[in-house]
């Protein structure tokens, strides 16, 4: 029986480490978490953030994808879309999703993320 998703792999092209570095340590907050000795000798960075654990493993023929990304729960949702267009990074609003305000961003290489929030979290 499933019970958790304990982390997402997104791909990146090679020599991309620290421009991801600085988008999801710099931009999103999150801490780089050491990769296991014979996992950091193929490249790639991960990161996490509480218990949200997003992988980045190098893809010598990268192309992101278009439609493909991880959804993030985040708090105060308006506070972190200004955090992130304050540093530089694209926010793209989108209210097709009854009952959550969310936005969509790409980190410097195209992988898309999607940050939601329940719209009820917000009335308290």
């Amino acid at each position: 029986m499933l019970s958790a998703v304990d982390h997402v792999q997104l791909a990146a092209p090679p020599g991309s480490e620290d421009a991801l570095r600085a988008y999801y340590v710099d931009i999103l907050g999150m801490t780089e978490i050491p990769k296991p000795p014979a996992l950091a000798a193929r490249g790639g960075c991960w990161f996490r953030a509480g218990a949200v654990q997003l992988h980045l493993g190098i893809e010598p023929d990268f192309r992101p994808a278009k439609k493909a990304h991880p959804g993030l729960r985040v708090t105060g949702i308006e506070a972190y879309a200004a955090r992130l267009a304050a540093r530089g990074a694209v926010v793209i609003w989108d209210d097709g999703l009854p009952g959550y305000r969310r936005f969509y961003s790409e980190d410097p290489v195209g992988n898309r993320l999607e940050f939601l929030e329940p719209a009820l979290s917000r009335q308290r």
